[in-house]
């Protein structure tokens, strides 16, 4: 009993903080601030001047001998997915965990989404797919989606966002805008990010922490992998070691936003130092510019 009561009180209290951020930007404008909103297609017709070449169908062309184009109408309602990656290196952080400052953005855009009558759903993954819940609407299904994320106990402390992508690629089904939130560290998933990007509006959200990527100097230390528990004494104080270890990371890093970059995925990052209410607001505002 007391675990639900604890549970509920989270609840309430991310709904409680995120409740500027949601009724000051995310809602009203929220629509038209997530460009590539899905289309259903309709009929097909013949051509009339103006009309977008891509959509001729050549079948319905080839069989009638005149040109024809498939009309699309735009889908009534947006679904919204939320995928949040449980592995062990979200618990790191010095004041608050990657995780928790995830849990405070997804709650932002759960709570959004369910403000704007859209459907959301769920995604949680480690090195596979663990739990996925589809898309509905409503208040009680948007706090089911937070009883879940609060509550779930991963079955690995691993991450492999490749095998996890591939694994939601094949379960989602009609255009999605997925909110994918993780620290990105694992080997390269640009190839199931492309299937996703291609179908739906795929938008990253980067949990970082300034100090895996700067070390402090506090001599020798025992550096610990999260997720695989292996374990490694260094010297800090040795400033060759402190400036390989911020290039290895940066370089990391870099390397992760170009590959996203050439296929056009957007990332936001969040971390203690950049306020995730601060984040969204940037990146909702830069989309609404454009």
């Amino acid at each position: 009993m007391s675990e639900i009561k604890d549970l509920l009180k989270r609840i309430r209290e991310l709904e409680i903080k995120t409740k500027g951020l949601v009724d000051g930007m995310m809602t009203g404008s929220y629509k038209s601030k997530i460009r590539g909103r899905g289309i259903e297609f309709s009929e097909v017709r013949e051509y009339v001047l103006g009309d977008d070449v891509r959509h001729i169908d050549w079948n319905v062309t080839a069989r009638t001998n005149k040109l024809h184009v498939k009309e699309f109408v735009e889908e009534r309602d947006l679904r919204v997915y939320v995928i949040f990656d449980y592995s062990a290196s979200n618990e790191f952080g010095f004041n608050k965990s990657k995780k928790s400052i995830g849990h405070e953005v997804a709650a932002s855009i759960i709570f959004s989404a369910m403000k704007n009558n859209d459907s959301v759903g769920l995604g949680i993954f480690t090195d596979t797919l663990e739990q996925f819940i589809p898309a509905r609407k409503g208040r009680r299904h948007s706090l089911t989606l937070l009883r879940s994320l609060l509550s779930h106990k991963t079955k690995s402390k691993k991450t492999n966002i490749e095998t996890s992508l591939l694994q939601l690629h094949h379960v989602l089904g009609q255009h999605s805008v997925i909110f994918i939130i993780s620290d990105y560290l694992s080997p390269s998933f640009l190839r199931p990010l492309k299937f996703l990007k291609n179908r739906h509006d795929v938008v990253l959200i980067n949990l970082a922490d300034i100090r895996e990527s700067e070390l402090p100097d506090i001599g020798y230390t025992m550096l610990e992998d999260m997720e695989s528990g292996e374990q490694l004494l260094v010297n800090t104080s040795d400033q060759n070691f402190r400036d390989a270890f911020t290039k290895n990371s940066l370089e990391n890093s870099h390397k992760i936003k170009n590959d996203i970059t050439k296929i056009k995925v957007e990332m936001v990052n969040v971390s203690e130092q950049i306020p995730f209410d601060k984040a969204l607001r940037q990146f909702f505002d830069q989309r609404m510019r454009r």
